[in-house]
């Protein structure tokens, strides 16, 4: 599977929560067969909805598309390191494999402040890759934030 593919995807989704000014994340959801079956940005602000993340979005959409809330032998692609509400859906879900570029130390919660998917407490583990376009990633969120600040 080519993550820099799928990551370059959820940068574009990402972008389109930045448009509508949400803090940029973005996610897609890839299946065995390397077809995206979910993808989605961060939209709370929008929406009303604290849990409408980027890969919450992305988890509801792929399981609307496969008909089961069960995301076996998917990869997430998503832009920043997920929080603990995303990493408890995505363990739920029980997604195979997490990829995501920035980390982050404020909320992460699959390297960062926590590591959720390593809990041998928890009956499912995600493999978890982290890095995948780092700088370009980061300097999204810098921006955003940047520029909020600066207005």
């Amino acid at each position: 599977m080519n993550d820099e593919y799928y990551m370059n995807l959820a940068i574009k989704e990402a972008i389109k929560a930045s448009q509508i000014d949400e803090v940029p994340v973005g996610a897609v959801i890839v299946d065995k067969n390397k077809d995206v079956i979910g993808y989605g940005y961060n939209c709370p602000i929008s929406s009303n909805d604290p849990t409408s993340h980027a890969e919450i979005n992305a988890i509801r959409m792929a399981s609307r598309v496969i008909k089961n809330y069960r995301l076996i032998d998917t990869t997430l692609y998503v832009t920043i390191e997920p929080c603990i509400m995303c990493m408890g859906a995505i363990i739920h879900a029980r997604i195979k494999r997490v990829v995501f570029g920035a980390k982050d130390p404020k909320w992460g919660a699959a390297r960062s402040l926590y590591t959720m998917a390593d809990d041998k407490r928890l009956n499912h583990h995600p493999e978890i890759v982290s890095g995948i376009y780092e700088d370009k990633t980061k300097q999204l969120i810098k921006s955003f934030f940047l520029n909020k600040r600066s207005k």
